[in-house]
């Protein structure tokens, strides 16, 4: 026992550990090995203990912390249980080294009517290129004037939504122009993909692929973020969420200066930028939206520290019109997120839709 606890035993330096995360009644943290790409929850008391295996603290110091923390002193079994799970999952220092990653797949997948391509074979080093290009203007201050000026362009674009809706009905019966706003809106998209991954290796984050997803008709760019639920700051983790809103309306901004510069004299030209600036902020704004699987519900998300808040705020309010004493179960920070998110967001799509029937009406009759 006495040889046990003189123990010293380390995580891998290179594994993950993620803050704690609200998960229906519980609280949970990640564990990911970043090599094989295996993750894993674990309780708040087990976490401690495995944050703590630095190699500096033996196991009769950190099971001293773990008495004081929580009121009982861990017995050997206890550690034999826990350092036997980590030492059969590869994670800690000095052991078996961890299984080499899986080679990716093929870079096509799917079909004609529906597949995914990769593009690039190391996104993480692309996006690292692009990372660097970018780095003067991701500077706080550079990016806090960008952020004004988004949100000026548009209060100017709110005070002249009547125009703005009557060049979007204009634009819905001119085939020519309208081919044109739609790729530039699908420029858009892709710009979004790639900002969030810029975002990610600006703070500390990794990006797994780049490549091009379609369902046919539609075809959208995507990039996969790795790892940002493991970033400490929940700063950096909402900064990647709202990058891809925050690129698609910098975007607009050329077009925004272009579309003020022309006369309002009915000019095809500024028609065609109203629609676009419009249907171009409806884009990034929509994306803010709380709601699955919008950016907005991805920072909700984070901001609150939860996992899975839609199905766990589902999940809640069946069990509480089922069973009110397995509800009351439920810590009490709990029982309110999930109570005011599952109201909230259904009278958020209910004013949705009423806002996009007026939308749709006011366009029709102006």
């Amino acid at each position: 026992m006495t040889g046990l606890l003189d123990h010293r035993p380390a995580l891998r330096p290179d594994i993950l550990l993620s803050p704690p995360l609200l998960d229906g009644p519980a609280t949970v943290h990640l564990v990911k090995d970043p090599v094989s790409g295996a993750s894993f929850e674990i309780g708040p008391k087990e976490h401690f203990l495995v944050s703590r295996l630095d190699g500096s603290r033996s196991l009769a110091e950190i099971g001293a912390e773990y008495g004081r923390a929580f009121g009982r002193r861990l017995g050997e079994g206890n550690w034999q249980q826990l350092l036997a799970l980590l030492g059969s999952r590869r994670l800690l220092a000095g052991g078996p080294p961890p299984p080499a990653p899986a080679p990716p797949g093929p870079p096509l997948t799917g079909g004609l009517l529906r597949g995914t391509l990769r593009l690039v074979a190391d996104a993480d080093a692309t996006t690292a290129r692009l990372h660097r290009a970018l780095r003067p203007l991701l500077h706080p201050a550079v990016l806090g004037l960008l952020l004004l000026g988004c949100l000026a362009m548009e209060a100017v674009l709110a005070a002249s939504f009547g125009e703005l809706a009557s060049s979007l009905w204009w634009l819905l019966r001119r085939p020519v122009p309208l081919l044109a706003v739609a790729t530039l809106l699908w420029l858009s998209t892709a710009l979004h993909e790639f900002a969030h991954g810029v975002a990610a290796r600006h703070v500390g984050g990794t990006v797994g692929e780049i490549g091009l997803r379609w369902r046919l008709p539609v075809a959208i760019m995507y990039c996969t973020v790795d790892n940002y639920r493991f970033l400490e700051r929940r700063r950096h983790q909402l900064a990647v969420a709202a990058a891809g809103a925050f690129a698609n309306l910098l975007f607009l901004v050329p077009f925004c200066l272009w579309w003020a510069a022309l006369p309002a004299d009915g000019d095809p030209t500024r028609r065609t930028l109203g629609a676009l600036l419009l249907l171009g902020s409806a884009q990034a704004l929509v994306n803010l939206i709380p709601l699955p699987p919008l950016d907005g519900y991805t920072m909700l998300g984070h901001g609150l520290r939860v996992t899975r808040l839609a199905p766990a705020s589902s999940g809640y309010l069946r069990l509480r019109m089922r069973d009110r004493t397995a509800a009351a179960a439920y810590p009490p920070h709990a029982r309110r997120l999930y109570l005011g998110y599952g109201i909230g967001s259904a009278a958020l799509v209910l004013l949705l839709a009423a806002a996009l029937t007026g939308a749709v009406w006011y366009a029709a009759t102006t």
